[in-house]
């Protein structure tokens, strides 16, 4: 596989995407709430997206090896950052729509979802930033465990609750809301079901 599709290169690559394609959807819309509402609208699939990817890693080479899923794992950290590339483009759209539009932005949200949304950011950026060897050697591996085992749990959680809340308002989210139940069914398969050769 090419070295651009593989460890830093392929965060790099996806990274320059998600930000060069979030700044080219603002321009050709004018700066307007469009344009920034579709970035918004963009990069949550996206998070879902790599989130998944860098999720369910561990698990799918166990259930399903292969050339992707080797990949898939290989590549884990590199998903991981993108995810949280890709969610912090998420939040400067928000933040953006809400100094277009306050009252809109308010319309959107809860007290409670700004809360609780603001704690799935901290754990991202500490997951992003203990991702690399040297900041992981720092913490200790027992800590790492612990901060990425919980943080990718409360993410999870979270990707759960906002497009379960939805389904009800919208069958057009209930693909996504598939989605992210299947990323759960896939680390309890892994997790209880006879492991595989992963060679």
């Amino acid at each position: 596989m090419s070295k651009l599709l593989r460890s830093w290169p392929l965060a790099g690559l996806l990274a320059a995407m998600l930000v060069g394609g979030a700044v080219a959807i603002v321009a050709v819309h004018g700066g307007s709430i469009e344009g920034v509402r579709l970035v918004v609208r963009i990069t949550a699939r996206t998070s879902l997206l790599l989130f998944g990817l860098a999720f369910t890693a561990s698990a799918m080479i166990r259930l399903w090896p292969g050339t992707f899923t080797r990949w898939q794992r290989a590549n884990r950290r590199q998903l991981g950052v993108s995810f949280a590339v890709s969610h912090l483009v998420h939040a400067a759209a928000l933040i953006a729509l809400a100094s277009l539009d306050r009252a809109l932005f308010m319309s959107l949200t809860t007290p409670v979802s700004i809360t609780s949304g603001g704690l799935a950011y901290v754990f991202i950026i500490a997951m992003a930033a203990t991702s690399f060897d040297r900041t992981a050697a720092m913490i200790g591996p027992r800590a790492w465990r612990l901060l990425h085992t919980a943080g990718a749990w409360y993410i999870w959680i979270s990707f759960a609750v906002a497009y379960g809340k939805r389904v009800p308002l919208s069958a057009f989210y209930w693909p996504f809301f598939a989605v992210v139940i299947a990323l759960l069914v896939a680390r309890l398969m892994a997790r209880y079901m006879p492991r595989r050769a992963t060679a």
